[in-house]
């Protein structure tokens, strides 16, 4: 499927969020403003964007580590996501969360985390929950191309395949398993074969392509909501920062990381779509404007936000509340 022109901007808008999110998040890590640890999704802004624009609000999204980009397309509120950041209670898990662990519930975030490889069983939980409910609603959960390699995988692609629930896996290969180039730890040149061993329908992409994503996205949501069963995505893309803030990138060469950053960048492709499709530099423009003040409000707003009370440290945390 092709997007319509609308459908672009909307997806243009998403990854220039995405992206000033980030860089805004950089600033302020660097400023000492955000702690803990920080990893971006520049460069790699399509493949949210894309699968954003195929799915559902009921739909479900499970993210991971680099996954900012993802949530804010999926529809996550740029203030209550940059609270999160700077700690403060009206975070969207009320300042307790941090970086890896944003959610929204009613916009059809789970809950995310640090594990590497941890979305993929527990798509398979958030797909089997809706397809025992009768719903028509998928479930999407992105990973890189290292956490392929993790035994969670495989026994998730077998039980999501078994059980023919409407599980989309979406691989964000972006060449590199941290610091390790994935040619030195896969024999495989293309990941998506792995899902043949579960029967399981696979494509790769090219992930820095918002509309190949949105295509391949909505073939997969098709065929979850008709009782296809799962499908898996390899999305081939690149993160042109490093892996988290202090990554050194001695295991790849400048030369590399600036071709995919001014031949292969996605919101230069996008926008070079949408000017042959009648839009002016004018008006591209004026859409970085308003993500521009939309970044800036959601900093203030999160300035301006109290920290959490002490008091609410185990709250959220256990089922049940701890006694006084």
């Amino acid at each position: 499927m092709t997007l319509s022109t609308p459908q672009l901007r909307d997806g243009y808008r998403m990854m220039l969020l995405a992206r000033a999110f980030d860089r805004k998040c950089e600033e302020l890590f660097q400023q000492g403003i955000i702690r803990g640890s920080l990893h971006m999704c520049i460069g790699q802004e399509a493949t949210g964007a894309g699968a954003a624009l195929a799915l559902r609000d009921d739909d479900i999204l499970i993210t991971n580590y680099r996954g900012h980009g993802h949530a804010l397309s999926k529809g996550i509120s740029p203030r209550a996501a940059m609270a999160e950041m700077l700690g403060r209670a009206t975070g969207c898990c009320k300042g307790k969360g941090g970086s890896m662990h944003w959610t929204d519930v009613k916009k059809g975030i789970m809950p995310a985390n640090a594990i590497v490889g941890a979305g993929l069983p527990t798509v398979v939980g958030c797909a089997l929950a809706g397809q025992l409910d009768g719903l028509d609603r998928v479930a999407v959960t992105f990973f890189g191309d290292g956490a392929s390699n993790q035994g969670t995988a495989h026994e998730a692609m077998n039980l999501a395949s078994i059980w023919k629930v409407p599980a989309i896996y979406i691989c964000e290969n972006n060449l590199y398993s941290e610091m390790t180039p994935i040619s030195k730890t896969a024999p495989n040149k293309d990941l998506a074969e792995r899902a043949a061993a579960y029967h399981i329908p696979a494509e790769v992409v090219d992930g820095n392509d918002i509309e190949a994503m949105f295509d391949a996205v909505c073939r997969a949501v098709t065929r979850g909501r008709q009782g296809g069963g799962p499908s898996f995505i390899e999305a081939k893309t690149y993160r042109v920062v490093g892996h988290m803030i202090g990554d050194s990138q001695i295991y790849r060469s400048k030369d590399e990381v600036e071709e995919w950053r001014t031949q292969r960048d996605p919101i230069m492709r996008a926008g070079a779509k949408l000017i042959e499709r009648g839009l002016t530099a004018a008006e591209l423009e004026a859409i970085q404007t308003s993500v521009d003040a939309t970044i800036t409000d959601a900093v203030q707003f999160a300035k301006d936000s109290p920290y959490p009370d002490v008091r609410e440290v185990y709250v959220d945390v256990f089922a049940e509340p701890i006694p006084a």
